[in-house]
């Protein structure tokens, strides 16, 4: 017997008791057993055979052939379930290549049925919703929903609630999904756009590297769909993050960027007005306005990247989460993450994994993000058999226990259709979902490469193969939905505003620069200058605030127990403040909560930043007895801001990231992440290297992250000893950074509140000190505090000024 055709050996006697069960109360079986035995009563009343028990184990002949149907039924059901789990691999999903047969065991016989039973009426098709009907019936039902455009992956969801509202909507919207020949003009409209585009770019600057998006178009009818659903869902406000391929076509489609500005970039005019060096034309920010055509409006930010395929991807995450905290209340319905990947990238790019494990954590979740994968099947010349293991470039997916819905690029209905479905997904869940859109990259990897050097044969099967416009047009021309002269129309239409544009700009009417406009407080804020390093502003408190933060430092809640650790750092902080002389870690705390009281927004996080990898910080200490939380800084007073502080994940990468999206979304804030060790920072150095010490000179941006990283030669040895300050005084250039390596408590305090009280916002570096967290001897005066502001230099108290004969520049301890 075949292995998956479990059912045809099913205990009959089971199946008897679960009907009595039935009998007894209906309501006592699961309802798809309830609704089968329905169906069951309904045929043999029909039949005029009633019993007490119709499904006895008697000698009856006629119960006997009923049993036999009902190990039929079970054999449908279960033909039913396996195309529900494996339907996918079916699916017609490739518009180049020939599926692979990935064996999904799907046909009748693999379920102990076959061709005679076509024509017999099984109540399994309720399991459908189709109601009693013929195993034809619901074989072309099954293939029509699983096995066409679309292959959807859900079955290894656990949350029922979402795995049936996902059957729900596939087999009952799949079936019946019909677009009004308004939201089809709509889609040939975007998708003519897309086309259009890339011809127009394609002539008019015939070898320049555009990473066009051919044979991928349909990407810009399902980016609309999804931000429609978005907007008419309440959504206000979505980033989109995305690497080069089909950017330009984004921006100027999706994003509303105009045409003449994207032109301008071509004919190599650089802006006026442009701060820093600028960048390559497809890693370029931007932002917008759009209205859904039911009239909601929201907000578009498309984020700057570099070339680092999926670098960008936890900046967003970043980006959302700090504008729903800062503007939405945390309600993150309102913020919309969308990833835009290659599919060698997200199968290949191990960020793809750090940033998929954020998402259902505290301090990263933001509601789930929306990834939408461009998979045209080869990543640079490497096709995708030799770039990943798994069958899918999506299967990261899996650890989310997201859906993923694989469609193919040549229907562009289906692609809105998945990209609805995905949106409305997320709405309903505030969870990740995938759409792994296959489709082919017409050119080679940018417009200048020959792709038939490596794929010889793909290649010959792309250059015949007609553009997704082509195919959707002649479509809707065969089901006489549209006339050849209105795809005409819209071809001609388009091409003669695309070269009225271009005109403009061959004319030397310059399109204004358009940096990336972000959060409404940045305009309060302006670039540095040089005069602005020659000294520091005013950083101190007064002595009221140092009093309050120091009583909720020093304090805990009636009742709470504390380890008897615990009780020593909280005694030795009130001898602190008492004496009026305050080590690192309360100085630090002081620094934070000040700013609390300020009504700015503090964010810490990095691996055991609550406590601290040396045990110095205790920002968040843990009752004894119920492990429950006390962080001490959200009780300074009432209708204080409160502190995010979080335990991360174990990446530096992602989370570097994270926080760096974070701090671009809301100069407000002060925002760390602290290295567990500063050696660790080289995992993320394509964040330090392609964001953090170059985003200002190459995208406009400003960004005042503080990294903490500790550091010092102490015994530890190798990747515990050192955080490579000469690689930051490599990066170090035109004011781009401040790299600090301090000493004193006073420092670190004043270091951390110039963040914030600079009118303009720089990444600040520090060396943080390791054994010096509790040296006797390293204490600021609280005059310190209350008067004084960050030193740059600090001089030898033990000299004679005019007896020096020569300098010597220290940095450290």
């Amino acid at each position: 017997m075949d292995p998956f055709s479990y059912v045809a050996n099913a205990d009959t006697q089971v199946i008897s008791d679960l009907y009595d069960a039935y009998i007894q109360d209906p309501n006592s079986v699961d309802t798809s057993w309830r609704d089968f035995f329905k169906g069951f009563d309904f045929s043999q009343s029909w039949k005029g055979e009633t019993s007490q028990n119709s499904l006895g184990l008697g000698a009856s002949t006629s119960q006997i052939s009923d049993i036999h149907h009902v190990q039929k039924e079970m054999s449908v059901i279960s033909l039913i379930k396996a195309f529900r789990s494996r339907g996918h691999l079916l699916a017609q999903t490739n518009p180049v290549r020939v599926r692979k047969d990935r064996k999904p065991r799907l046909d009748l016989v693999d379920y102990s049925l076959s061709d005679a039973d076509l024509d017999t009426v099984f109540q399994a098709g309720s399991f459908m919703d189709l109601g009693p009907t013929t195993l034809r019936n619901i074989q072309n039902a099954l293939h029509t929903i699983y096995a066409g455009s679309i292959g959807f992956e859900y079955s290894y969801i656990r949350d029922v609630q979402q795995k049936e509202w996902l059957r729900n909507k596939i087999e009952k919207e799949a079936m019946t999904f019909k677009p009004s020949l308004d939201e089809k003009k709509l889609i040939l409209q975007k998708i003519n756009d897309a086309v259009v585009f890339e011809n127009f770019l394609g002539t008019k600057y015939l070898g320049q590297k555009r990473f066009g998006l051919e044979g991928g178009e349909s990407t810009i009818a399902g980016l609309d769909a999804i931000i429609n659903v978005a907007a008419d869902s309440g959504v206000k406000e979505a980033m989109i993050g995305m690497a080069h391929r089909g950017r330009l076509n984004v921006l100027a489609n999706i994003m509303h960027k105009s045409y003449e500005s994207i032109f301008d970039g071509f004919e190599g005019n650089v802006p006026d007005q442009i701060h820093g060096d600028g960048d390559v034309k497809y890693h370029l920010g931007y932002s917008s306005k759009h209205i859904s055509p039911k009239g909601n409006e929201i907000s578009l930010k498309l984020a700057p990247n570099p070339s680092h395929l999926e670098a960008v991807n936890p900046l967003v995450e970043g980006f959302c989460r700090a504008s729903a905290d800062a503007h939405y209340d945390c309600d993150y319905d309102k913020v919309l993450p969308i990833v835009i990947h290659g599919d060698a990238a997200v199968a290949g790019q191990g960020i793809v994994y750090e940033v998929t494990q954020m998402a259902n954590l505290k301090g990263y979740s933001t509601g789930g993000t929306i990834h939408f994968v461009i998979n045209n099947q080869v990543g640079f010349t490497t096709d995708f058999e030799d770039a990943r293991s798994a069958i899918y470039c999506t299967d990261v997916a899996k650890i989310l226990d997201a859906p993923v819905f694989h469609v193919n690029g040549d229907d562009p209905e289906a692609v809105v259709f998945v990209s609805k479905m995905a949106a409305e997904f997320r709405q309903e869940f505030n969870k990740d979902v995938f759409v792994d859109m296959v489709c082919y990259r017409r050119n080679g990897h940018n417009e200048s490469d020959e792709p038939r050097f490596t794929q010889p044969t793909l290649y010959a099967n792309i250059t015949n193969h007609p553009n997704p416009r082509e195919v959707y047009t002649q479509k809707l021309i065969k089901s006489g939905e549209i006339e050849a002269k209105l795809a005409e129309q819209m071809d001609a239409e388009f091409k003669a505003e695309l070269q009225a544009r271009l005109d403009m700009v061959k004319q030397k009417v310059r399109p204004p620069y358009v940096p990336l406009k972000l959060d409404n407080r940045w305009s309060l804020l302006r670039f540095s200058n040089d005069k602005d390093f020659e000294s520091s502003p005013k950083t101190s408190v007064s002595k009221e605030t140092i009093d309050l933060v120091a009583n909720s430092l020093t304090t805990t809640p009636k009742g709470f127990v504390a380890l008897k650790q615990i009780e020593k750092v909280i005694a030795d902080r009130k001898g602190y403040f008492a004496k009026g002389q305050l080590n690192w870690a309360t100085a630090e705390l002081l620094a934070y909560g000040s700013l609390l009281l300020e009504g700015k927004a503090v964010r810490l996080s990095g691996q055991d930043v609550q406590r601290g990898t040396f045990s110095h910080r205790h920002a968040v200490l843990h009752e004894a007895n119920t492990n429950e939380n006390y962080c001490s800084l959200n009780h300074i007073k009432e209708g204080q801001e409160k502190i995010q502080i979080y335990n991360s994940l174990l990446s530096e990468y992602g989370v570097l990231g994270f926080e760096f999206g974070y701090a671009l979304a809301n100069p407000d804030a002060l925002v760390i992440w602290e290295a567990q060790f500063g050696d660790f920072a080289n995992g993320a150095q394509t964040m330090i290297d392609q964001f953090v010490s170059s985003h200002e000179s190459k995208w406009g941006t400003q960004n005042g992250l503080v990294m903490l990283l500790p550091h010092g030669y102490e015994g530890q040895g190798p990747e515990h000893s050192n955080a490579r300050p000469e690689r930051f005084l490599q990066l170090a250039s035109e004011n781009n950074m401040i790299v600090a390596n301090l000493t004193t408590p006073a420092n670190i305090f004043h270091a951390l509140r110039r963040q914030l009280t600079w009118e303009f916002r720089k990444p600040l570096i520090v060396m943080s000190p390791k054994s010096i967290f509790r040296h006797p001897k390293v204490m600021s005066p609280i005059e310190d505090f209350t008067k004084g502001k960050f030193q740059e230099v600090i001089g030898d108290g033990f000299a004679d000024k005019s007896k020096v004969k020569k300098v010597l520049l220290c940095s450290g301890k």
